[in-house]
């Protein structure tokens, strides 16, 4: 009977899915912390899960707010007018290309990233307007706050490739192990 429970465990223990970390971090360059860095792990194997509703990139006061967002592929981003002035707002280059046409005041366009990259995103009428939209193919992502850091939530433990990007920076790639009390720091030279 013993031998029968005991291998009972060890089916119910192997069976179960590694269990879910959050994943803290930080971005530097050099030694200085990096804001709005965007780090991803890969996982083809990742569960489909729901990709997030209600993703803005907000216009106020002649800017994009926030600067850099990172979604996973799938989701539909919209871009409202809150700002005292028409804008048009598109991206031209890699990533998603579109050109949402002048609108006005209290009006939201909304458009699919339906696959992976990266797209800048400018205003024709206001050139100094700029932002960044990473599309990125996992559910496990996070972009730094004003201190360099980030924090990737309820990853499976378990071996990964990181990505990190930051504007006006090459994408860096690295390997991580990720499991309970496991940092990531991510240093560009």
């Amino acid at each position: 009977m013993r031998l029968i429970c005991a291998g009972l465990l060890a089916v119910l223990v192997v069976g179960r899915a590694a269990p879910a970390v959050d994943l803290p971090g930080t971005t530097a360059l050099r030694d200085k912390p990096i804001a709005n860095a965007v780090v991803w792990l890969e996982a083809p194997l990742a569960p489909a899960t729901k990709v997030e509703q209600n993703v803005v990139l907000d216009q106020r006061n002649l800017a994009f707010l926030p600067r850099v967002l990172a979604v996973r592929v799938g989701t539909t981003v919209g871009f409202p007018n809150n700002d005292r002035v028409f804008h048009d707002v598109f991206s031209f280059r890699d990533g998603k290309k579109f050109e949402l046409g002048l609108y006005p005041v209290g009006t939201v366009k909304h458009v699919p990233f339906d696959r992976p990259g990266l797209s800048r995103i400018f205003c024709n009428i206001h050139p100094a307007m700029a932002a960044y939209i990473l599309a990125v193919d996992t559910p496990y992502f996070a972009v730094s706050d004003r201190e360099g850091r980030f924090t990737i939530a309820e990853i499976p433990a378990g071996a990964y490739t990181y990505h990190a990007w930051r504007p006006g920076g090459d994408t860096l790639t690295g390997s991580a192990a990720v499991h309970a009390g496991t940092s990531l720091d991510v240093k560009w030279p």
